[in-house]
């Protein structure tokens, strides 16, 4: 394998090189991937990402190391960790506390993108949340605490090079408090460079300090109080605040088909004005032809002066050649699988009234209220179709077949997030033959969903049961949030958002382990 030299380099084969191609499912599929791999094969990429969920994913994987004869960035996510090895998102990390498991995440989590392919990861998470935010910056970050993210950070940081990827820190510049996603319409903040450094970036000049900061990638939020005019995917001002504080390596934008940024600047016109504006790689998600035709035309008008494009060129020539020093065909040792998932169980976190024991009595007879997605239809026994579950890492049957098997005396039913007033009906009616009620509830964390909450339904019907103290516990899976607004409940347990975590949550409400997660958030449980 071959290193690319910038004064080799035709100005045509550099506007590549700032271009993090896209492989997605959908229309075009075919035409899109063989466009990708011509520009590959014509030393005119950058970056490729391709999602690990990919149908199809080893083929495409095959066919990009095959036409590649240079070491080309291959990017992806890996919030979760690398499937098989998931955990319920990487907030998990931040409520176990411990910085060796932050560790064996990076670790576990870099060696198996590298055998699936992979050279860059998009970790860890820095995004700074001191209260409730959208698009799941609770379940993504790693807390609150500055000195506590860096100290996981940097573990988790550290892992992951010792594992054989690059590590991307994200969102920069790190705040995660807005209340309107990005995807769905520009998000601002008030901080100011002051504010930046003592706070959201704490965890950034850190990770600089300590060599493992091999890329940032810059959010689509718009920070008044420093750049007026632009988002921080395409701000100067915002992207110099780290340059200045001694960052050297490549800046990759967020999707740059967010309405946070193409609503205002266009999806064509954004793409160009990213690189021009400081970026190094513009993450062009969708038909990868329009977003190197689009970078060209930019180019072309006189709005990416030379340097600039040198510059960030170069930047991308010296992250690949970094991923040629990193470690590779390492292995994992058993011990390191066994410590990858105790995350999932000792990441669960639990409170309760005083002197009350984290578990439930397990031949108590307790009445299960288990929340669904709306769509999923429920029968009159309060059983769930199946075939109308979205299948995800939530799966209320299994839950309810699991809490039968825990709890013998006890009856689990299901109800939807909006429910009829006929399920309510049937759950107060019910409720007062069994000794207490319990509900388990999830928020589903994604993007273009808002600000989370749970129903003011669901909110309605366990304020009427409180008012004669039946529910006895809650058991969430997500957001820890959206509980402040319920009435006091003697019990708490909170999971995270994989199938392994939700396991491990219920194995806790029935006391075969303590709880020994934290929260990592100043929330307020009723």
């Amino acid at each position: 394998m071959k290193e690319l030299r910038l004064e080799e380099l035709t100005p045509r084969q550099k506007l590549g090189m700032v271009m993090t191609a896209h492989i997605y499912e959908g229309p075009n599929r075919e035409e899109n991937t063989a466009y990708a791999l011509d520009m590959i094969r014509n030393h005119a990429l950058g970056a490729i990402w391709i999602g690990p969920g990919l149908t199809g994913f080893e083929e495409t994987m095959a066919a990009v190391k095959e036409a590649a004869d240079y070491p080309i960035l291959i990017v992806s996510d890996a919030e979760s960790g690398m499937p098989p090895y998931t955990v319920g998102r990487h907030n998990a990390i931040g409520c176990t506390g411990d910085p060796h498991l932050a560790y064996v995440f990076g670790k576990v989590t870099a060696v198996t993108a590298r055998k699936k392919g992979y050279n860059v990861i998009c970790n860890p998470v820095l995004d700074m949340v001191d209260k409730n935010a959208v698009c799941g910056a609770t379940v993504r970050g790693l807390g609150s605490d500055k000195y506590k993210v860096t100290e996981l950070a940097l573990a988790e940081a550290r892992g992951l090079h010792d594992g054989g990827v690059l590590t991307v820190g994200k969102h920069y510049p790190g705040s995660g408090i807005e209340t309107i996603d990005s995807h769905m319409a520009e998000s601002s903040s008030s901080a100011t460079v002051e504010e930046l450094l003592d706070f959201n970036l704490f965890p950034y000049l850190a990770l600089i300090r300590e060599g493992f900061l091999d890329g940032i990638m810059t959010k689509h939020s718009r920070f008044h109080n420093i750049d007026p005019d632009y988002p921080a995917s395409l701000s100067k001002k915002v992207i110099g605040v780290i340059r200045d504080q001694g960052f050297d390596g490549f800046a990759i934008t967020d999707a740059l088909v967010m309405m946070g940024i193409a609503a205002k600047f266009g999806a064509r016109t954004c793409r160009g004005l990213a690189i021009a504006n400081g970026n190094d790689l513009a993450l062009t998600w969708g038909p990868n032809q329009e977003g190197y035709e689009s970078i060209c035309e930019t180019y072309d008008q006189g709005l990416i002066p030379d340097d600039r494009l040198d510059e960030a060129v170069s930047r991308v020539l010296a992250a690949q050649h970094k991923t040629l020093l990193l470690p590779a065909d390492l292995d994992l040792t058993e011990t390191d699988l066994e410590e990858f998932d105790s995350i999932n169980k000792n990441s669960v976190f639990a409170k309760t009234d005083p002197d009350l024991p984290t578990a439930l009595d397990r031949n108590g007879r307790h009445y299960f209220a288990v929340l669904t997605e709306n769509n999923v239809e429920i029968n009159d026994a309060g059983k769930v179709n199946v075939d109308t579950l979205l299948k995800g890492w939530y799966r209320p049957d299994r839950i309810m077949e699991k809490l039968q098997e825990l709890f013998h005396n006890s009856t689990a039913v299901a109800m939807n997030q909006f429910p009829s007033p006929g399920q309510n009906m049937h759950l107060l009616e019910r409720s007062v033959e069994y000794d207490d009620v319990v509900f388990v509830t999830f928020t589903e964390s994604q993007a273009y969903v808002g600000r989370e909450c749970l129903t003011s339904r669901i909110v309605s019907v366990i304020e009427a049961l409180q008012i004669t103290n039946r529910v006895s516990t809650l058991v969430h899976f997500g957001n820890p949030f959206v509980l402040e607004e319920l009435p006091h409940i003697p019990r708490f347990l909170i999971g995270g958002l994989s199938s392994n975590s939700v396991e491990y949550t219920l194995d806790i409400l029935a006391g075969k382990y303590p709880a020994k997660g934290v929260l990592t958030y100043d929330v307020t449980l009723p």
